[in-house]
């Protein structure tokens, strides 16, 4: 049977502050340890991995660094439990053994937090330094997906080779984990839902793959949203509204949703969800999960019909940033306490807005250009790019 179970969280990142102090001699002379825009201009940087469970019983610690090692420019730093920090309790819902379909809240892993620090005092561009994360983080994921490659050869354990590409590095600026943030901004459609609506839609009036192809499209950024939004709701025409409810039924959350805006919720985050699909679904969603406002397209509607028309604006990728800023600016909340989170094309203006944008299970374009990348996780994943350690089950 389902029940809840208290996890908890730390509040605050005393744990990377305490890190970024221990490595003070290696920063250049005069760096304000508590002025994270100066921090955020250094080469230093935050290294997350994250490895479920199930996948295997390596210990990443010794290979990670081994790779440090073979590097003689960066020094690491283990960033270690705060035992002394404030924590904040998560009463989150367990998997329901009776349903048989049923998802776990999140998924058990292994997360191992470092900071890479340059030897020697040195300043790096904008840039080079985009540049140099991109490096580490595809030196850094091919080795590890080569020992756990090793590993499954050696190992009696069924694993599925499938699962042997499922590790998530995240090399973030160091300022990312030091600041508070306050405000997150969420997609919905393969996001905070396994779904797209606008096909589920499609879908009863015999159109699925029709629309399905033009979202794909739209998603990877091969046709431009407000072209392929209009395409796709003219193809909508005619469908009654009595559908409209029994679609909401059938709407499932993605692994770790729940989990995920209870502990934003928790830790005194603004939650938001921002999506180009409409209001009718998006209320539903938001409301299942306790997000405090909506921002939406309308669906247009008469005589009991989908009218097919665009009512106007459409929440396209501007205006989603657009709303994402103006949100922060209406609650006093600074730009870089924002996170946004998304998969598609669409998504990539606020994204590029935030100070951490996160791409969850996202399109290849969107993996490439935001700040983090989950893909080994359910979106609890989030938390992890936020620089939190996995959920600890509350005594």
């Amino acid at each position: 049977m389902q029940k809840n179970t208290s996890y908890s969280l730390p509040k605050d990142s005393k744990a990377w502050q305490q890190a970024v102090d221990s490595v003070a001699s290696l920063l250049p002379e005069g760096t304000n340890l508590q002025d994270f825009d100066a921090l955020q201009s250094l080469p230093v940087f935050a290294l997350i991995v994250v490895l479920p469970t199930h996948v295997s019983s390596l210990d990443i610690h010794q290979y990670v660094q081994s790779w440090v090692d073979e590097q003689p420019n960066w020094h690491l730093v283990t960033v270690a439990e705060d035992a002394d920090a404030n924590f904040v309790d998560i009463e989150i819902a367990d998997i329901d053994t009776t349903q048989p379909f049923a998802k776990r809240s999140f998924i058990d892993v292994q997360v191992y937090r470092y900071l890479l620090v340059p030897v020697t005092d040195t300043l790096m561009h904008p840039a080079k330094k985009t540049a140099a994360a991109h490096i580490i983080d595809d030196q850094l994921t091919t080795r590890l997906r080569h020992e756990l490659m090793e590993d499954y050869k050696n190992s009696q354990t069924a694993m599925s080779s499938d699962s042997l590409d499922v590790v998530d590095c995240h090399i973030l600026s160091v300022g990312h984990m030091l600041r508070t943030h306050k405000l997150a901004c969420f997609d919905m459609d393969s996001t905070l839902i396994e779904q797209e609506v606008i096909v589920e839609l499609a879908k009863t009036a015999g159109i699925g793959e029709q629309v399905a192809a033009i979202t794909e499209a739209a998603m990877r950024g091969e046709i431009d949203f407000d072209e392929s939004f209009a395409q796709r709701l003219a193809l909508l025409k005619g469908i009654s509204t009595d559908v409209l409810d029994d679609i909401c039924s059938r709407l499932t959350l993605s692994t770790g949703a729940r989990t995920t805006i209870s502990a934003l919720k928790a830790l005194g985050y603004h939650t938001v969800l921002v999506s180009g699909g409409f209001t009718y679904f998006a209320r539903y969603i938001a409301e299942q999960l306790g997000i405090d406002e909506v921002h939406a397209n309308a669906l247009d509607i008469e005589d009991g019909e989908v009218t097919g028309h665009v009512q106007l604006p459409i929440v396209n990728g501007a205006k989603k940033a657009a709303i994402a800023e103006h949100t922060a600016e209406r609650l006093g909340i600074e730009i870089s306490q924002v996170v946004c989170v998304g998969d598609g094309a669409n998504d990539l203006p606020m994204m590029a807005l935030a100070d951490l944008g996160v791409a969850f299970n996202a399109k290849p374009i969107v993996q490439a250009r935001a700040d983090a990348a989950v893909n080994v996780t359910g979106l609890e994943g989030v938390l992890y790019a936020l620089g939190y350690p996995a959920f600890a089950r509350s005594k």
